[in-house]
């Protein structure tokens, strides 16, 4: 991202000073600076666009927090990570739905805020958080990951969502991935004035590689994040595939005229071709 882009994207985050109204206790999202105490530091009250560590605090909308977690598919047997938890929102919503939620904020303010926010709404045994650096937590487990962060910061935490478990979840709030393209969006409801769309993306297994199948044919596979080439040689004859995809672990393409599915478990390959035949395939090192 150029410094120009950069600049650009945070002139757009303090524009919303004019659209987004300050939130109530229990909020959501970007990375947050400790702005100190003050005299009471009970009566504390963030302020949307006060300076953070690597963004400006503008809390992520109500009814964009109920579509991104719609879109994640959140379940109680779910782990959410929220990286920049700001107020808490959403964490809390995610608790609320019966998911186990932690935020990771750099303002132990907004940490205190947030805790007293989840006590409050009856849910502090399953909403939890930690006041440090997004980029020295480890979130490697969460099943779901949730932000509201620059395009920049995006690009930072991208090769560590993508080593994350396939099937991870990770749901943004405005900002891309750059190159890694969504595998969902949405919009949030008519009221949200401002920072209204949601992106998704699902961790995808590693494919890369050469695999080889039964009856000596062999897959060579290309990978770019989720979209997948390569062709499939069977006694001898390369048949280029089409129509490949990763979701997870989930994998799909065409080749010599018949559609395979099959889940990758790391270096193997298994699952049905659209005749109803059994496949199997083993990568090669």
């Amino acid at each position: 991202m150029t410094s120009s882009n950069r600049r650009l994207a945070f002139g757009l985050i303090l524009a919303a000073f004019m659209f987004v109204l300050a939130p109530a206790p229990g909020g959501a999202q970007a990375a947050g600076k400790p702005a100190g105490p003050g005299p009471n530091t009970a009566a504390y009250e963030p302020t949307v666009g006060q300076a953070g560590k690597d963004v400006v605090w503008v809390p992520t909308p109500e009814s964009l927090v109920d579509q991104m977690l719609r879109m994640a598919e959140i379940t109680p047997d779910d782990y959410l990570v929220d990286l920049g938890s700001g107020d808490g929102r959403t964490v809390i919503t995610a608790a609320q739905r019966g998911t186990r939620a932690h935020g990771v904020e750099f303002n132990p303010d907004m940490v205190k805020l947030s805790r007293r926010a989840a006590q409050d709404a009856g849910v502090a045994d399953r909403a939890t958080f930690t006041q440090g650096d997004i980029f020295e937590f480890d979130f490697s487990d969460a099943t779901v990951v949730t932000l509201f962060l620059l395009p920049d910061l995006n690009l930072r935490l991208r090769p560590l969502l993508l080593d994350m478990k396939p099937g991870t979840r990770v749901i943004s709030n405005s900002f891309d991935m750059d190159d890694w393209e969504p595998d969902d969006f949405v919009e949030a409801a008519l009221e949200c004035k401002s920072y209204c769309r949601a992106y998704k993306w699902i961790v995808p297994a590693k494919a890369q590689g050469v695999w080889q199948l039964g009856g000596g044919a062999m897959l060579a596979l290309e990978q770019a994040y989720q979209k997948l080439g390569g062709h499939l040689t069977i006694d001898g004859t390369r048949h280029a595939i089409s129509d490949a995809a990763l979701q997870g672990t989930r994998i799909a393409f065409t080749a010599n005229g018949r559609q395979y599915t099959g889940e990758v478990t790391a270096d193997r390959m298994a699952g049905t071709d659209s005749d109803g035949n059994a496949w199997n395939a083993v990568r090669k090192p």
